[in-house]
């Protein structure tokens, strides 16, 4: 005979059945069926090639040499395969700042391995030289390990040096280091093009937040910047004003906060008195006061709750009020399971 607890134990088990093929079939990545890019003779491109010709004269100039050209397979731009001298590249002056843990336990790792196989990416920089947006740690390395040449794909594209989110794969960006390269972009490209627009950068830039939190850890490397996010995430918005006038406006946004942040401080120092010591005291402090904490926006709908300027003025005034009897120990152990998962 069929109990009734058997039968709810089966329709347990076809629950969770589904459930996991759900998730494994919208984790499955599947191959394109519209085929893209070159074939195998279209790659084909010699170092003579008049795409190349300046390109290779320049790699010449530096005491470098040219192994071989090639397009590339996907939109079908040259790119020279070259050996070029350590001091000839230089990384992109907007870079994050060097690890020199990451550097060390790469030379070593390359060291080990005995071989420096990933070649460079190199372009021709605004200044004239040759730049590399994704290579400084292993170009340190290679600096390290005594290297005299070092493997390069140089491309005439100059645009690459401002795509360096999107290429630099090899030592994971924290928000400092993507916010610095943001901030050091926008502003290097200010100086280029100050009418373009800031809005027009977005795919360079990524994500607003990050030059409004750029300018901040240039003036404070050790800013709290993750407690700030997700309420820049909410009123940061790309600018449709040219660069010189939206970073200006930024440079207000990121005082603003900087005063925030004095208050914040303030409140935690009067919590730790009161015998509060969790580690999310920040974290916990700067929900409260955000102002947009319970916006939840539809979906595709990109519009601002509040303008930046609103949001900030009302956080600043949250601060001040903040009433700090009001905060119980329960709320802190919340927070802090919230962001453990």
């Amino acid at each position: 005979m069929v109990t009734k607890k058997k039968i709810r134990k089966k329709a347990k088990k076809k629950t969770a059945a589904k459930k996991t093929g759900r998730r494994k079939k919208t984790g499955k990545l599947a191959p394109s069926k519209q085929k893209r890019g070159l074939i195998a003779s279209e790659m084909v491109l010699s170092t003579s090639a008049p795409e190349l010709s300046s390109l290779v004269a320049e790699v010449e100039a530096a005491g470098g040499a040219a192994i071989g050209g090639y397009r590339e397979p996907l939109s079908g731009g040259a790119m020279l395969l070259a050996a070029l001298p350590l001091k000839a590249v230089q990384p992109t002056p907007f870079q994050r700042d060097l690890s020199p843990t990451h550097t060390k336990r790469l030379a070593q790792k390359i060291e080990e391995s005995g071989a420096f196989l990933d070649p460079l990416i190199v372009v021709r920089g605004d200044d004239g030289r040759l730049w590399t947006p994704n290579g400084r740690h292993r170009l340190a390395a290679a600096k390290m390990l005594g290297l005299q040449l070092i493997t390069a794909l140089v491309s005439p594209d100059e645009a690459l040096a401002y795509k360096i989110l999107a290429l630099n794969t090899e030592k994971a960006h924290n928000l400092k280091d993507r916010s610095l390269e943001v901030i050091r972009m926008a502003q290097a490209l200010a100086e280029i093009k100050p009418r373009a627009k800031e809005s027009s950068y977005a795919n360079e830039f990524e994500a607003p937040e990050l030059l409004t939190l750029g300018i901040i850890y240039q003036a404070n490397k050790r800013f709290a910047g993750g407690a700030y996010s997700p309420f820049l995430k909410k009123v940061d918005r790309f600018s449709e004003r040219g660069l010189k006038v939206s970073l200006r406006q930024r440079e207000n946004y990121a005082a603003r906060l900087l005063d925030i942040e004095v208050q914040v401080k303030r409140i935690i120092e009067a919590l730790q008195k009161r015998g509060f010591k969790s580690p999310y005291l920040r974290s916990y402090v700067v929900a409260r006061i955000n102002p947009v904490r319970f916006h939840r926006a539809k979906k595709g709908d990109s519009t601002p709750p509040m303008s930046m300027a609103a949001a900030l003025t009302r956080m600043a005034a949250a601060a001040r009020k903040f009433d700090v009897s009001s905060v119980k120990f329960g709320e802190l152990a919340l927070v802090a399971a919230v962001a453990e998962e």
